[in-house]
């Protein structure tokens, strides 16, 4: 008999829409959570109508960050609703919020209010900016929250306006911090009497945290790090260079045994062998002669034949990938990173989520479900709510089902 999933038993309600609250449920759902997510009736989760559709109007991401969730439809904006959704947390183990701070407030339904009723209740907040502070009530899109929190600002090339990838990291990193502190509070309930907490993530602070020695070398040594185009400040040679095919490599070659067999690699033993160059430091003083090196090397390879000739030599050194790329790379399905899942009888690939557990790994049951698809069965189950119920509740306009 297979092992369980590690959090089988375990209670999710989602509340909250687009994406840093539902990739963090996508997660618990994906390692065996039972994850309700509450849509408003009639529109559902805006994400459900983002980007690339697919024929019956539905967002291919739909399908990924909703998989393994059951969607329950609630009007939160009337009583009877907030009501409903009020008795949904009492039988939750763990709540997922994502709304401007104050707005679970208005609808009655904070953390103060599950104290009693729910003491083991895990209420985790996922925001812009957190839930107190002079910028808490501050609308926080990912791209901004990155901006404020100095990721753009050391993203691009000196001189120019900063970048941003073409993702939103802030809503990722921020959902991913809070399955981190999901996991932790599960944890300490474990250990303090059965009671759960509130947890608090921003977007702000997710990025933030991210942003390495930053702060440390501020403080320490008033150095402001810049953006540094397609290096790493203070470390030489990592970057990417142009080969003769016109393709792109990514180079790291900065240990220092690394750099010797790379410039011998390319031809260039009196740089392997220069002591200048021996060891870091001394490498970050001459980065404009090795990286002219590497390049003047680069353009004249096939992007093939160079990465083969830096595989032979350990140098580790990678393509630049298109999405077309990683589906097509061995690796990438040698590891089990796609999934098929059936879609409207349609079979659809979706990437796996990790990490990757040898005894009890996560997995893809369903693809994102239709609007108040579960309404009825999730009523049924949590409440007991029979069918005369969910009739009136359907007929008043506080729930819908598919």
């Amino acid at each position: 008999m297979p092992n369980k999933k590690p959090l089988e038993g375990i209670r999710v309600l989602e509340m909250g829409q687009l994406i840093a609250g539902p990739f963090a449920a996508q997660m618990l759902a994906y390692f065996g959570a039972d994850v309700v997510k509450i849509e408003p009736p009639g529109k559902g989760d805006p994400l459900r109508s983002w980007r690339i559709l697919d024929d019956t109007g539905t967002s291919y991401w739909w399908s990924s960050i909703s998989r393994n969730k059951k969607s329950v439809t609630v009007d939160l904006s009337v009583s009877e609703g907030q009501a409903l959704a009020h008795q949904l947390i009492n039988k939750t183990d763990v709540l997922i919020e994502n709304f401007r701070p104050g707005k679970m407030e208005s609808w009655g339904l904070g953390p103060e209010q599950f104290e009693s009723s729910n003491p083991k209740l895990v209420y985790t907040r996922v925001s812009g900016y957190g839930q107190d502070g002079p910028y808490a009530s501050m609308p926080g899109f990912a791209s901004v929250c990155e901006g404020v929190a100095g990721m753009r600002y050391v993203n691009g090339f000196p001189g120019q306006a900063p970048v941003r990838a073409n993702l939103s990291l802030g809503d990722s990193f921020a959902g991913v911090h809070a399955v981190i502190g999901v996991l932790l509070a599960l944890f300490s309930r474990q250990t303090n009497d059965g009671k759960g907490q509130t947890i608090d993530v921003s977007i702000l602070e997710s990025v933030f945290n991210l942003m390495e020695g930053v702060v440390s070398e501020y403080d320490g040594a008033g150095v402001v790090r810049e953006p540094s185009g397609t290096t790493v400040t203070g470390i030489v040679p990592t970057n990417t260079y142009r080969c003769a095919d016109g393709k792109f490599i990514v180079i790291g070659g900065n240990g220092d045994s690394i750099f010797k067999r790379l410039m011998q690699t390319i031809g260039r033993a009196d740089m392997a062998d220069d002591e200048r160059m021996s060891n870091n430091a001394g490498r970050v003083e001459h980065e404009a002669t090795i990286d002219q090196a590497l390049s003047d090397w680069s353009s004249s390879m096939q992007s093939s034949d160079a990465l083969h000739a830096l595989e032979q030599a350990a140098v580790p050194a990678g393509p630049i990938n298109s999405v077309a790329d990683v589906v097509a790379d061995p690796h990438f399905r040698a590891r089990g990173n796609f999934e098929s899942v059936s879609v409207n009888g349609e079979q659809r690939v979706l990437p796996a989520v990790h990490p990757k557990l040898c005894s009890t790994p996560g997995s893809t049951e369903w693809a994102g479900p239709s609007l108040g698809e579960h309404t009825a069965s999730v009523l049924q189950e949590w409440l007991g709510a029979d069918d005369q119920t969910i009739q009136s509740l359907v007929n008043s306009g506080v729930v819908s089902t598919a």
